[in-house]
């Protein structure tokens, strides 16, 4: 009866057949075919990556990435989830990392093995230039780093596809971390912002929150969610 109203595809994930609504993404198809994503669900937004997905399409042997909450399902879709990348990621305290080249590469020594390959850009599903802003980090060029991986969702499919077994996106956070800590002119608003939480200024809320139960948190939230954009149109008309 399902498949008169609506057009139903096959789709394979983890080897096994379902037949799912056309249209749907990827995170929806499978909740639609009885998977309850409790790791892996994200954001649901596209921003956090979490939800990074293999598959190949039918009569194809490459594989492709997407993030599942974005990317739209196709009939005969193989489908593996991702949802953590086992990936290199350094220890270190950013105050004492200097901004210069020297400080990145003790930390990811295995930056200068990248073969410029283009594999990482390829499978990026931001579509990110990511060989590019390797190579920028390879020349000690910090800004442009900042610049090319800024709109990264730390996926860690770069780090998946290297042959060179760099973690891009991890070396890329570093970097947007040293910028923003020594390059970046410290904010005002931020200061402002400390000097009013350090003189108590927000004490009673915290007070009242600390006491609150669940329910009264949630209806907090969702009157705060409900008026944020209001918010920001009057930050906007003060800043005019």
């Amino acid at each position: 009866m399902l498949n008169d109203i609506i057009k139903m595809i096959p789709i394979y994930v983890m080897g096994r057949k379902y037949e799912v609504p056309q249209g749907l993404t990827i995170l929806k198809a499978m909740e639609f075919a009885g998977y309850r994503v409790k790791r892996g669900c994200g954001c649901r937004g596209g921003v956090c990556g979490a939800c990074v997905t293999l598959y190949r399409r039918k009569g194809t042997y490459q594989l492709n990435f997407g993030l599942a909450c974005q990317t739209v399902i196709e009939p005969d879709m193989y489908l593996m989830q991702l949802p953590f990348v086992p990936a290199h990621k350094a220890i270190y305290t950013i105050k004492n990392v200097r901004a210069n080249d020297s400080d990145v590469t003790k930390l990811y020594p295995e930056l200068m093995r990248c073969l410029q390959c283009n594999t990482c850009t390829k499978a990026c599903p931001m579509e990110l230039d990511v060989m590019g802003y390797v190579a920028a980090a390879m020349r000690g060029d910090l800004e442009k780093v900042v610049e090319l991986s800024i709109e990264c969702v730390m996926c860690g499919v770069c780090a998946v596809r290297c042959p060179a077994e760099l973690s891009p996106f991890n070396i890329a956070l570093l970097i947007r971390r040293i910028y923003g800590k020594h390059v970046i002119p410290p904010s005002p608003q931020l200061d402002q912002r400390l000097k009013e939480i350090r003189g108590g200024e927000f004490r009673k809320e915290m007070e009242e929150l600390e006491k609150a139960d669940e329910a009264e948190i949630l209806e907090r939230f969702n009157e705060f969610q409900a008026t944020k954009g209001e918010a920001a149109i009057e930050l906007g008309k003060e800043k005019e």
